[in-house]
Formats: structure tokens, C-alpha cells, sequence
């Protein structure tokens, strides 16, 4: 569930410290004028892991940065919308990837006439919110292994765990360098972490394990991002610790999946009961009982009710999480 909610405005990150200035290879670009209204935070604030993730960055002039590691390797993409169009430069091996799939990043293949809102919040939510679409990555592996992080644990607890692993193990991003992006790393670099630092970064042997069964079939992971949401959501769970949390969270991302209903969330149920029902205590039955007239698109009618403000007062202390690296 995070990364759900509205965007908060960017600040401006620190520029790194460099010995010496290194010449910036020139980017390629590309223009796109999207086929209808679109609001790049919103459309790419799910890819953001908290708000120091070194693979991604919105920056206070109004773009989007984000490191990838794609098909045709690295590479670093900045996008900005201008006068109804999107501006995209990139840089790296991946840099024709990235362009080439700018448009499927940011929804073109999305349809958001193919919902219809049943409540009065959700009607008012898509009303005001018209630039929301649902991107799709096409990379499985960049959301899976964060999402696989997510697990059972509080989220900064996850954004924590990979900003360690990525800055340590990842590889400086191509491009400019100012704001210190990162790619992460490849599937061979996440196996070979030694189970120290999996502590070290407070990720708990059940998680690292998930993790490194899962990148051992890297290649059969990605494939799940061509496929048909069922399909797809069968593919990632015949990984031992890969549930319908964490694969309706990465084909969110992946696949652009509209029907990704995230089931298991720990806020999620409650959330959409007091949306729909006044109901804060709803539990995943209840939840997908309310959000039935939305079949084939229940992951938009989520984020709608995130976007929408109309979460549950906080009732409890926050959870202090436990760091097990101090074990």
C-alpha cells in the first residue's frame, strides 16, 4: 500500500560532494503528448520507496527522475510535463528502453473511462484527480524485491532496509549526478549479500531468503510482466514467501494491473470499510464484499479512497518498530 497516497511536495536534495567533474554524457530525448490530462507525481509516486529512495527522485522544478535497470541495462530517465506534454531525457545503455517505453510508463495503455464510480467519494476523488493513470513498468524484478521488503514490517522500516542494500550493492546511475541516484542491483549482486548485511540493513532471514529464491529465476520473474493478472499472479506466488500482498503490489507497478486488489494489508481493509461503509474495523472479506461493483477495477478504486483523505482517525500510539541490526 505505500506510495499510494498523494505526493508531497519535493525538497531540494543535497548535491553529493565530487572531487572532480566528470563530463555527462549528452542525453537522448524524447516528446510525448499523453491522450489525455496527466499528473506525473501521482502517476509515478507508487515507484517512490520513501522519500530518500536512491533510485528515484521528485524534484522541486516539477520532474521526475528515476533509475532503472532495464533490458538493455542501466539507465536514467527525467521526465517533465509541459504545456500538456511530457518531456523525457535519458541517459545510459537503457536509455532507448526507457524512452521507447515512456508512453506504457505513464498509462497510455490505461483506461480510465472503464471505471464507474458507485460512490459518492469516489466520484468526487476522480473528479478532482483527473490525471491519475496507472502505470505500468514493465520491469517485475525493481518492484518485486522492495515489495518483498514491505513484508510484515512498518514501511519506513522497509524504505530503511533498501536505501542500505541499494546504496551499497547498486551502481551510481547514468547521468548527471547531482542528486546521487542509484540503479539497483542485478539479480547475480542481490545473492551474493552476505547474510551480515541482510542484518545490518534489518532485513530478517525470512525476507533475505524470499529474496534470494527469488532472484535465482530472475528471468521467469520477468516474464510475469507480459501476462494476463491471473497468470501473473500465479507465476509470483509459486516463490515460497511470495503471497497475494506482495504480488498484487508488484504487478500494481509491473503491469499496470487495474484489478491488483491488495489483500493481506494490515491498514488497507479498514481503510476502505470507513470509506464505504463507516466501517474502520472491515477485514479482507468486507473489503472485497464493498468494493464488488468494482470487479476488473478495484486497484483504482483503492487508490482513489487513498487519494481521497478519507482514512480513519489514528486511534493507537504509532508502532515503534524493533531494529534488529542492533541484535
Amino acid at each position: 500500500m505505500a506510495g499510494r497516497f498523494a505526493p508531497r511536495n519535493a525538497r531540494r536534495a543535497p548535491v553529493p560532494h565530487q572531487a572532480a567533474a566528470t563530463p555527462v554524457p549528452a542525453a537522448q530525448t524524447r516528446v510525448w503528448t499523453p491522450p489525455g490530462p496527466l499528473d506525473l507525481r501521482l502517476v509515478l509516486g507508487p515507484l517512490r520507496r520513501g522519500p530518500a529512495d536512491p533510485t528515484f527522485r521528485m524534484v522541486a522544478d516539477g520532474s521526475v527522475r528515476r533509475a532503472s535497470r532495464t533490458p538493455e541495462g542501466p539507465g536514467t530517465l527525467r521526465v517533465v510535463a509541459r504545456d500538456g506534454r511530457i518531456e523525457a531525457s535519458a541517459w545510459g545503455p537503457g536509455a532507448p528502453w526507457l524512452l521507447d517505453q515512456l508512453p506504457t510508463l505513464l498509462g497510455e495503455g490505461d483506461d480510465p473511462a472503464a471505471f464507474t464510480p458507485r460512490h459518492r467519494l469516489l466520484a468526487q476523488t476522480q473528479h478532482r484527480r483527473p490525471g491519475l493513470r496507472l502505470l505500468r513498468t514493465g520491469l517485475v524484478l525493481e518492484s518485486l524485491i522492495p515489495s518483498i521488503l514491505e513484508q510484515k514490517v512498518t514501511t519506513d522500516e522497509a524504505y530503511r532496509a533498501w536505501r542500505l542494500l541499494v546504496r551499497q550493492y547498486g551502481e551510481p546511475a547514468p547521468g548527471p549526478q547531482e542528486y546521487g541516484l542509484y540503479v539497483m542491483p542485478d539479480a547475480r549482486t542481490w545473492s551474493l549479500i552476505p547474510s551480515w548485511d541482510w542484518h545490518r540493513a534489518g532485513v530478517d532471514s525470512k525476507r533475505s531468503a524470499t529474496i534470494l529464491r527469488t532472484v535465482r529465476v530472475a528471468r521467469r520473474m520477468e516474464e510475469a510482466a507480459a501476462m494476463d493478472l491471473p497468470d501473473a499472479l500465479t507465476r509470483l506466488q509459486a516463490i515460497p514467501g511470495i503471497g497475494p500482498w506482495t504480488a498484487a503490489e508488484t504487478l500494481q507497478r509491473s503491469n499496470g494491473a487495474p484489478d491488483a486488489v491488495t489483500v493481506g494489508d494490515f491498514h488497507l481493509p479498514g481503510i476502505v470499510g470507513h470509506a464505504l461503509a463507516g466501517n474502520r474495523h472491515a477485514d479482507d472479506e468486507e473489503m472485497l464484499t464493498l468494493l464488488t461493483p468494482y470487479e476488473g477495477q478495484r486497484h483504482r478504486a483503492t487508490r482513489l479512497i487513498l487519494l481521497s483523505g478519507a482514512t480513519p482517525p489514528r486511534r493507537a500510539p504509532r508502532f515503534q518498530p524493533r531494529d534488529i541490526a542492533r541484535l
